[in-house]
């Protein structure tokens, strides 16, 4: 498997897992989703608009690959955020319907990608204006660690308040292989 399918696997994963967790969180009310839980981002509304703030960043970095300006260009377009705890949404709906569409945007620019563009030495400024220079499948690699990273805490937090996200591994995408080696001497 490629490098580029790997991270197509990992687009998948990704949408499989952002649904699975909107739809446990659409189970609870308004207030109930942006209760303080004393998480990192205080809430799971919080929590779930921590994601697509860093998404936002990244991808809008992400942007300015030469072979991913013109996929990623409508989230080059969004404004960027202005802290890693910046409320994009107050509301569920909206903030499950950009999730939505961000998840369209990802798997666009995954498949898009050779992997060739893999190795491309991606410059960027982080939040605090410190350069970097760092080869884009590690940050791809990152963006999607990240993502995993917080949907755990999402998940944590939605078991909290009594509701189940289900499950939860890669392994439940992995397609099933055949044996490449004989059982028969």
């Amino acid at each position: 498997m490629s490098m580029k399918q790997h991270f197509e696997l990992m687009a998948t994963y990704n949408q499989w897992m952002n649904n699975k967790v909107y739809e446990a969180a659409s189970k609870l009310s308004q207030a109930a989703l942006a209760e303080d839980r004393n998480a990192f981002f205080g809430s799971i509304l919080g929590t779930l608009n921590h994601i697509v703030v860093a998404d936002t960043i990244w991808l809008k970095r992400f942007a300015t690959h030469p072979a991913s300006s013109k996929a990623l260009g409508p989230i080059a377009e969004l404004p960027a955020p202005a802290s890693l705890d910046q409320v994009l949404f107050e509301d569920f709906g909206g903030l499950h319907k950009h999730r939505q569409w961000m998840d369209e945007q990802i798997l666009h620019w995954i498949s898009g990608l050779a992997d060739a563009d893999l190795g491309y030495i991606l410059s960027y400024h982080n939040i605090k204006g410190v350069a970097f220079n760092m080869r884009l499948s590690n940050l791809v690699l990152h963006f999607f660690n990240h993502q995993t990273h917080h949907r755990g805490q999402a998940s944590t937090l939605l078991s909290q308040a009594g509701v189940d996200v289900g499950v939860t591994d890669l392994l439940a995408l992995i397609p099933q292989e055949e044996s490449g080696c004989s059982n028969t001497h």
